[in-house]
């Protein structure tokens, strides 16, 4: 039984099909197992996310283990790649074989951008930062299994601010010049008082670019944005 955590917001997830490789969650509880090298830490997890109607724990345990992975079918894996015994890519691969149906949440204490990469590049779909709040390591889970990718704001920003100017970059022309400033700065954890005050703009102005980012990236969620800005070398 896990003990009760006080002070989280519970939100229901609605969940549409796109087949294997690109999964969703279809059913109304969305089914996790949690693979955390820290036994207590692990435990922890499981209790914030049963917490919460719409996430049911399926299975923990220390390391990858491909069996009782695909017995727990779980809809979502979070694996903690800190305990460096299994490979990322490896561990990865496991996961998918063993369970093809599930998206991987990476559960990490490093937040460097390098790592992020490495672990999306591998097949992640989603890259965590293990100081978050409760309520917001539900909130990524939740964008996982709704078929979003989940990065920390924070490594993403720190991404974004080493990018080389010499890198190639695709086609931004869907966003203005103010846009794209809105956007990296965004990435960067920024609030959109602290854009304000950085770009000399009203709040009321920065809403409104921000308003026509997310239309314009039919996006609903400033996380997203900071992925956009990744995958498309917003610098």
């Amino acid at each position: 039984m896990y003990l009760p955590i006080t002070g989280l917001v519970v939100q229901p997830i609605a969940h549409t099909v796109q087949g294997e490789g690109n999964n969703v969650i279809t059913t109304d509880t969305a089914r996790i197992y949690v693979i955390e090298g820290q036994v207590l830490f692990g435990k922890a997890l499981c209790q914030v996310f049963s917490m919460d109607p719409t996430l049911q724990i399926v299975g923990d345990s220390e390391t990858v283990y491909t069996a009782a992975l695909a017995k727990a079918k779980p809809d979502i894996i979070l694996l903690d790649v800190d305990g460096g015994a299994v490979e990322l890519g490896e561990a990865l691969a496991a996961c998918r074989e063993a369970a093809p149906q599930a998206r991987v949440c990476v559960l990490s204490m490093r937040p460097q951008a390098e790592m992020m990469q490495c672990c999306l590049a591998a097949g992640a779909d989603g890259y965590i930062i293990k100081d978050v709040t409760p309520a917001e390591l539900i909130r990524a889970v939740k964008m996982v299994a709704g078929g979003d990718t989940y990065v920390d704001p924070r490594v993403a920003g720190g991404l974004l601010r080493r990018r080389s100017m010499s890198n190639g970059r695709p086609d931004i022309n869907e966003l203005s010049v103010r846009e794209t400033e809105v956007i990296r700065l965004i990435a960067e954890g920024l609030s959109n008082k602290e854009i304000s005050a950085r770009l000399n703009l009203s709040e009321k102005t920065i809403k409104n670019h921000v308003s026509r980012i997310f239309s314009k990236l039919n996006i609903y969620a400033r996380t997203q944005a900071a992925v956009h800005a990744i995958k498309m070398g917003l610098v």
